[in-house]
């Protein structure tokens, strides 16, 4: 038996001042989509936005449904809107912002399987800034660093 081990690079910011001004825009546009999620059943609110290559921000936040799961993630509703809005268009980073989590949050498991999905589309990384109601701030390089086993088009190949 062999063991393997798979480690996360995960850059963490003590205060959004020291990112680049884009990236602190980035990130303020989540936190502000999440003040307009609809989450009346589990009253744990999401946003999300999404840079794009072409330098427009699009917002999502999270979309509760008495009828579970017929909701939708905040990462989810922003990346299946800037992909049908500007199909041709690279995603260049997303934040995601929660309340009332303390630290930074982490996509569910059908979100990173989604944003994979885009980062293979592309061939290119997707950076992630996470982020909670603490100023802390978490930065990941790649979506395959939150999901390093996904499903992909090169298993479907084999």
């Amino acid at each position: 038996m062999q063991e393997k081990e798979i480690r996360i690079p995960i850059r963490v910011y003590p205060t959004i001042t020291e990112l680049p001004k884009s990236h602190q825009e980035l990130i303020l546009r989540s936190r502000q989509a999440l003040t307009r999620a609809y989450a009346p059943y589990s009253h744990f609110r999401v946003g999300a936005a999404i840079l794009l290559g072409n330098g427009e921000i699009i917002e999502g936040n999270n979309q509760e449904n008495v009828a579970f799961p017929s909701g939708l993630c905040a990462e989810r509703v922003a990346m299946f809107y800037a992909s049908s809005r500007f199909p041709d268009v690279d995603i260049e980073a997303i934040a995601v912002a929660g309340n009332p989590i303390q630290t930074p949050i982490t996509p569910c498991g059908s979100c990173r399987q989604v944003l994979s999905e885009y980062e293979w589309k592309q061939k290119r990384p997707i950076r992630i800034f996470l982020t909670g109601l603490s100023e802390e701030i978490w930065e990941l390089n790649s979506v395959n660093d939150l999901l390093p086993l996904s499903f992909n088009h090169d298993l479907k190949k084999k």
